[in-house]
């Protein structure tokens, strides 16, 4: 079986003509279906599926990996373009009012900034989406499987602290329950596909292990959030990667240039940028 990954949103432009934005999104075809994880922070990922000569319209499901603008704020165009229904899956909390806190210079106390979804659920689903909301793993065809709520098990990684979801009781701190990832079954091994890996990269593989009971991981691809690790968490990220077998890992978005750097030092050749425009066949 083929699969073919083509990123359609990125921090940065892989090629000419390509739009670079922050934000993510990657098309996943295999075994015949076409699942969209992630919509971009605006019009990048149409932009950049006409660049790349990609008909969206063979989109059938699509995969919200957390409720951030930057993985959801093209939603809207992107259901304006397909004008058919689509299953969106997402976990419950998409929809919560999540805000990032932004230290002042100085050192002052910070503004909490809003970063949620910038639609409201009514007006998407007036366009087409039918949310498919649950924590659990959901299959959505015999190949590919979401992560659902990735459990948090690793000493090393943890939620950035700079997070918060607005609540009666005032800012409290967001443990990202709703951060997921997209999993696709291959006869090499799985291949995950990282939203943003808020809850961590490790811990998202070690799952992925567990749903599928698949050992062999062969590619990870995405966002790993590692753009905040300390060395300690590079140097055990990288001792789980091994250990896992991955032969190919590219990154993208919150990955940040240090780490991505740090990565390719170590993985040689198994490494690649995974920019806007960018397409993986395996």
């Amino acid at each position: 079986m083929q699969v073919r990954l083509t990123t359609l949103c990125e921090n940065t432009a892989g090629g000419i003509g390509f739009t670079g934005e922050w934000g993510l999104s990657i098309l996943v075809e295999a075994g015949g279906h076409a699942v969209l994880l992630d919509t971009g922070f605006s019009d990048s990922v149409v932009r950049n599926a006409s660049v790349a000569g990609v008909d969206l319209s063979k989109v059938d499901k699509i995969v919200i990996s957390h409720g951030h603008t930057d993985h959801t704020g093209g939603l809207r165009l992107l259901l304006q373009r397909l004008r058919k229904r689509v299953e969106v899956y997402a976990h419950p909390e998409m929809w919560g009012k999540k805000y990032i806190r932004v230290v002042l210079p100085g050192g002052k106390d910070g503004l909490f900034r809003y970063v949620g979804v910038p639609f409201c659920r009514e007006e998407l689903e007036g366009l087409g989406a039918s949310f498919n909301l649950t924590g659990e793993p959901v299959w959505l065809n015999e190949h590919m499987v979401t992560t659902g709520e990735v459990p948090m098990v690793t000493p090393f990684e943890q939620v950035d602290d700079n997070m918060y979801i607005k609540s009666d009781a005032g800012f409290v701190p967001d443990t990202l329950p709703g951060d997921q990832s997209l999993i696709v079954k291959t006869d090499k091994g799985l291949v995950v596909v990282l939203g943003c890996a808020h809850r961590g990269m490790v811990n998202t593989m070690l799952h992925a292990q567990k749903i599928t009971g698949v050992e062999k991981i062969y590619a990870v691809v995405g966002g790993t959030h590692l753009i905040r690790a300390q060395q300690n968490q590079l140097d055990e990220s990288i001792a789980a990667l091994r250990e896992f077998g991955v032969e190919k890992i590219g990154v993208s978005h919150c990955t940040g240039l240090p780490a991505a750097a740090f990565l390719a030092r170590e993985f040689g050749d198994k490494f690649f940028f995974n920019n806007a425009g960018t397409v993986i066949e395996l």
